[in-house]
């Protein structure tokens, strides 16, 4: 396991925000402009060529400059895990919440669409107990600029069908807060893509099982948020 020093884990950090922002390669000098790292513009080149040494970035065209690698996601998220856990959504959660589970079907269906709209990623749930499958954000997630390339949209569709047939066959049942990054994922054509997903109990029976899913790009830090924002909700509430 690579130790980064507290400098280049805060040079790593902006440069997975400023590429879940912009989607576009981030170079030293535009780094450089828009973030006070206390170095020079060299010392901070020196800094993105180590974290590309680590395998922490790369460079998808000779003249560009760097993206995260799937390595520098799961640091960002293993770091962002062990940090003390916020919220995204609480209000929302806390109006849905406090109108009753009274039509499992209806409320289900508006959670799955809060989720999406939180998360600008395509959230999918499911209730085992009711066999009852729903997703919401297609219309979203597909404006990524990922999905211009139609291949990528192609084998994103894809993997979702596998997942759901592997809950629909309970072989893929999370106990608690899954996070798969890019080639982490199971499903060979999800290289490009990473999934949140996590077992909920309503009421304390009715289990439910939520998922996020986006390009490898997407914004962890709130989507992380967003599921321990439900999770605590739901414990509040059972």
């Amino acid at each position: 396991m690579n130790k980064l020093s507290e400098r280049q884990k805060t040079i790593l950090e902006k440069i997975i925000e400023e590429f879940v922002a912009s989607a576009e390669p981030v170079s030293s000098q535009g780094l450089f402009q828009k973030h006070d790292f206390d170095v020079c513009p060299a010392t901070l080149r020196i800094e993105m060529e180590r974290l590309a040494e680590q395998g922490f970035l790369e460079q998808p065209f000779v003249s560009s400059g760097r993206v995260p690698t799937d390595k520098a996601y799961r640091f960002w998220v293993d770091e962002l895990l062990d940090e003390e856990g916020g919220e995204a959504g609480p209000e929302r959660f806390s109006q849905l919440f406090g109108n009753g589970i009274t039509d499992s079907l209806s409320f289900f269906h508006t959670l799955t669409k809060e989720v999406a709209e939180l998360t600008s990623g395509l959230a999918v749930s499911y209730l085992p107990g009711k066999e009852l499958l729903l997703k919401e954000g297609w219309g979203q997630v597909v404006r990524q600029p990922e999905f211009n390339d139609t291949r990528k949209l192609s084998s994103f569709v894809e993997m979702i069908e596998q997942w759901e047939q592997g809950v629909l066959n309970e072989t893929r049942l999370p106990q608690e807060l899954e996070i798969l990054i890019g080639r982490e994922n199971p499903f060979p054509q999800a290289q490009n893509f990473s999934h949140l997903v996590s077992q909920f109990f309503f009421d304390g029976q009715s289990q439910g099982i939520l998922a996020i899913f986006g390009p490898k790009r997407m914004d962890y830090s709130k989507n992380i948020k967003v599921l321990q924002s439900l999770s605590k909700k739901v414990k509040n509430n059972g």
